[in-house]
């Protein structure tokens, strides 16, 4: 598999800040790369720097294979690029504002006229298309933004916190359309902060913290890392605690853990859903009562903060 996006070494600063230190990451065609940290950890910086909107203080970049330093007019005509803010125009019209993106890219206009109307039916904005954007929510601002990211088909689309102040629904429905884009080829760098959408949607996650890649994996690879699965008890009451303990010893594969204000016991385990219905069975033989039980595995917010020693937070990161 080829490699569409390729960091080695990258630094940039501002000022006395590093914004990324030495960064490295690779993204093969067709997959999406999902690039996770708090607040300041260079996310966005990363993203213009491969969008040839930032120049690096150090390093290399190539994106579809062509240098970024040395050719960013060949880089931005296989490129597509959604920022954490809309950028479209909300004194134009949806239409108006695709035909708008497709004169910048000097297309063929009747060419451009017919893909701002596929664009228009595909993010379901057809009876919105002739309205001032200043009439759009907020769903679907973001809707004509990624649309525009589109009109010249990229290769390769940047998302920088694409879903942004979305309502549920209309994430989801950015979710659907990029699953779509990649089905058809598409490769995508996704930065985000919304640890579920990173879950959905990334083949490979990249976590960075202070400009600098500290772990990566898929999703799953990355939950090993802090621990498997775990079985939770809340008990009926505190006087249960040590027994249930006891009864768990057997399945356990570690220490428990004990919160006598939340009533719960935390057991390490192996074995899946199996190892579930084992619990039971003990719980039940040693006679003792529950209020709930469960089989947890660790989030993505347990590697975020255990790798980086921060929570995950919306996001109004500038760099």
């Amino acid at each position: 598999m080829s490699t569409a996006i390729s960091a080695r070494g990258l630094v940039k600063r501002y000022g006395a800040v590093t914004a990324l230190d030495g960064l490295d990451l690779d993204v093969p065609e067709g997959t999406v790369l999902g690039l996770l940290g708090p607040n300041g950890a260079g996310k966005t910086t990363a993203v213009r720097i491969f969008a040839t909107l930032l120049t690096a203080d150090a390093g290399e970049v190539r994106v579809a294979d062509i240098d970024v330093r040395r050719e960013p007019n060949k880089v931005r005509r296989v490129i597509g690029l959604t920022g954490q803010y809309a950028g479209v125009d909300e004194n134009l019209t949806g239409r108006e504002n695709l035909e708008m993106v497709g004169g910048l890219y000097h297309l063929e206009r009747q060419w451009v006229r017919h893909r701002a109307s596929e664009l228009l039916e595909r993010f379901a904005l057809v009876e919105a298309a002739n309205r001032p954007l200043k009439t759009y929510s907020g769903g679907m601002r973001r809707r004509l933004d990624l649309a525009a990211s589109l009109v010249a088909k990229p290769a390769i689309l940047f998302l920088d916190e694409p879903t942004t102040g979305l309502d549920p629904r209309s994430r989801l429905d950015l979710w659907a359309v990029i699953e779509d884009l990649v089905a058809e080829g598409t490769t995508v760098l996704l930065t985000t902060q919304y640890l579920d959408e990173a879950d959905r949607l990334a083949d490979d996650i990249v976590v960075i913290d202070q400009g600098r890649a500290i772990a990566q994996g898929s999703s799953d690879e990355l939950k090993d890392r802090v621990g498997g699965d775990r079985v939770e008890v809340v008990a009926r009451s505190m006087d249960q605690l040590a027994d249930i303990e006891k009864a768990l010893a057997s399945i356990a594969r570690g220490s428990a853990v004990i919160d006598p204000d939340q009533r719960t016991v935390v057991v390490p385990v192996t074995g899946g859903t199996g190892t579930l219905l084992e619990a039971l069975r003990v719980l039940d033989s040693a006679g003792l009562h529950l209020d709930d039980i469960a089989l947890r595995r660790p989030t993505l917010d347990d590697v975020f903060l255990s790798l980086t020693g921060h929570a995950a937070q919306a996001s109004q990161e500038g760099s």
